[in-house]
């Protein structure tokens, strides 16, 4: 089809740009009992010189429209996103304070000082922490012949909580430490960086959170050299990067000031880019380019603790995405600090014994692998409670004493993707109630914990997400406030499904497919495009897959043309759905289908509704 056809059927299909319906859509995937969702397929209208950008940028107006769809407006903001690369991350000396670091540290490792590096329990602090002590040794080793006396601490999720405190740093100073380095964290923690100043140790804070404010701005923690970019008087350009971007920014000046090949550092990518799909950073700006590379880069990684969980995993090595990072590596990277310490994965990343990172590589996959069921096993409770007494709740709160309180963030998510409501996770812990929460887009549920904060010894979190904790006794009292505070409608509750690109499958190519694989990785912030197309005749359904799972839809167009559908769902339940409809609009991703040497393309149907 000539781009010129394509812009006119584009123009005619977006005077349509919301389609309502109360078809029912598939979401059986935990066995749950089904039931009729009301969603809206609504079609991005941002407006650019599409047909231009094509021709300047050399890629399809499609490809213009999704990445203006993802925040794009200028030529130089495309360009960058299609063809940047490694050598275009930000200079890590916009960062304040950041020559201020590397000179205290430059001199700590030439005068052999210990530096203990602290980091966090998730899949950042872990990779963090890798990135540090891997990088300070190297430097030490440069600067001095040794690799110097550096050590870490990793917090205990349910003994410590989150970030430095206390008993960390007396214990630090009692082990003779002259210098603290946090990593994800530390920011928040002014009182407790004060004490190791009292002790008479240096102290370096790098983290990515925001910091807490008062009446006068941020109350930023009292140490020799403050490195984030979200601290007030920062002029880095991209303040949304991980706590091990961060990490890997101050490697970088430590490198170049002790005189280290940039390929060395080069080496290290793939960490900053597994934490970054791992805490769920927007792929944006440089962060997009830091997944792409450090993607390419684990294909040739020489981290055997890597390659061994990779292995675990069944994955191929040279073929792993942000999805791969996202829902396989990250998960069991993290399982070790849910379940049990984060410094099994630590251990793991840092093995040079073969027999020994095999071991490490299948305690984190049977942990992960328990992680799953007990995550299941609460989310199927959580369902439940909702669905005998919280139906109507427009804010659910559930309470699972007996679920590990490490559990409840994801259960809470669970939850929010399952009723489409702002879902709330409680748990019994050592001295009080704990709680997660996850959020939707019309519900601030930072402001709304504020609002009831009187029954909250302690509480945190943003928009989407937050954490508390709660005394037994209140919990009812916290519910009932926060729905009859809740300013929520019905029509809140209504998922959107947004459409990129209403497209006939007509227009689909090889060459179109292979170009969208240009616009990855996708994730956070960069999600994969969605296009859409209505009144499709379904000529032929199969059902196939040992458990039923695939449901494949020969689909016609209205001029005649016909291409494959993929539906991943329970197949009984869908040929029960039809019950003779013969008509489907389709919300869909194109691919091409590979077998026995001939290449078809398909259509992966994300949304569907028959007619």
């Amino acid at each position: 089809m000539a781009e010129e056809e394509w812009s006119e059927i584009l123009v005619r299909e977006q005077t349509s740009s919301v389609f309502r319906t109360t078809a029912e859509r598939e979401r059986n995937k935990r066995g749950m009992q089904q039931e009729e969702k009301k969603e809206i397929w609504m079609v991005q209208t941002k407006r650019a010189d599409f047909e231009g950008l094509s021709k300047k940028l050399g890629v399809s107006p499609v490809s213009v429209r999704i990445m203006r769809n993802r925040g794009m407006e200028t030529e130089e903001e495309m360009h960058r996103y299609l063809y940047g690369t490694i050598g275009e991350l930000y200079d890590p000396a916009l960062m304040k304070n950041m020559g201020k670091a590397v000179e205290i540290l430059i001199k700590k490792l030439n005068e052999g000082k210990k530096i203990r590096i602290i980091g966090d329990y998730d899949i950042d602090g872990v990779c963090s922490v890798y990135l540090l002590f891997t990088g300070l040794r190297r430097v030490s080793l440069e600067l001095t012949g040794r690799e110097g006396t550096v050590d870490y601490e990793i917090p205990d999720r349910i003994k410590d909580g989150y970030g430095i405190n206390e008993s960390i740093i007396r214990k630090a100073a009692a082990d003779g430490t002259d210098t603290i380095i946090t990593c994800d964290n530390g920011i928040a923690a002014a009182k407790e960086i004060a004490l190791a100043k009292d002790c008479g140790m240096t102290v370096i804070v790098t983290d990515h959170h925001e910091a807490p404010t008062g009446g006068s701005g941020q109350i930023l923690p009292p140490a020799d050299a403050v490195v984030n970019p979200k601290q007030e008087g920062d002029s880095y350009p991209f303040r949304e990067i991980c706590g091990a971007v961060v990490a890997y920014k101050l490697l970088k000046k430590l490198y170049e000031t002790a005189g280290i090949p940039i390929k060395e550092w080069e080496e290290l990518l793939e960490f900053a880019a597994i934490a970054t799909v791992g805490d769920v950073m927007k792929l944006q700006d440089e962060n997009r380019l830091i997944v792409k590379y450090g993607l390419k880069r684990m294909g040739r990684t020489t981290n055997l603790g890597l390659r061994k969980l990779v292995e675990k995993a069944d994955l191929d090595l040279e073929a792993l995405s942000a999805y791969h990072i996202g829902f396989v590596i990250g998960p069991c990277l993290n399982a070790g600090g849910r379940l049990q310490t984060a410094k099994v994965a630590l251990n793991l990343l840092l093995s040079n014994e073969e027999e020994e990172a095999d071991r490490l590589a299948d305690e984190l996959k049977a942990l992960n692998d328990l992680r799953k069921d007990m995550t299941k096993k609460g989310e199927e409770e959580a369902i439940r409670q909702v669905e005998e007494k919280y139906r109507m709740h427009k804010v659910l709160v559930v309470f699972l004493p007996d679920c590990h309180e490490s559990l409840a963030g994801i259960i809470a998510g669970r939850l929010r993707e399952h009723f489409h409501k702002p879902s709330i996770v409680l748990t019994r812990g050592e001295d009080m109630v704990k709680g997660s929460g996850r959020s939707i887009e019309q519900y601030h549920m930072f402001n709304a914990l504020s609002k009831v904060a009187d029954l909250l010894p302690k509480f945190g979190g943003h928009p989407m997400a937050a954490g508390l904790s709660i005394e037994e006794r209140n919990i009812e009292e916290f519910r009932r406030r926060l729905n009859e505070d809740a300013d929520l409608t019905e029509k809140d509750f209504i998922p959107k499904i947004w459409i990129d690109v209403p497209m006939p499958l007509e227009y689909i190519s090889e060459g179109l497919v292979e170009e969208l694989k240009c616009l990855e990785p996708f994730g956070q912030g960069n999600e994969k495009p969605q296009f859409a197309q209505k009144d499709l005749m379904i000529r032929r359904v199969r059902v196939l897959g040992k458990n039923k799972n695939l449901v494949k839809l020969s689909l016609v167009t209205e001029s005649g043309f016909s291409m494959e559908g993929l539906l991943f769902m329970d197949g009984d339940d869908f040929l029960q759905k039809q019950a003779g409809r013969q008509k489907i609009d389709i919300v869909y991703y194109p691919d091409v289908n590979e077998y026995n040497g001939t290449r078809t393309l398909q259509a992966v149907i994300k949304n569907y509704i028959l007619k």
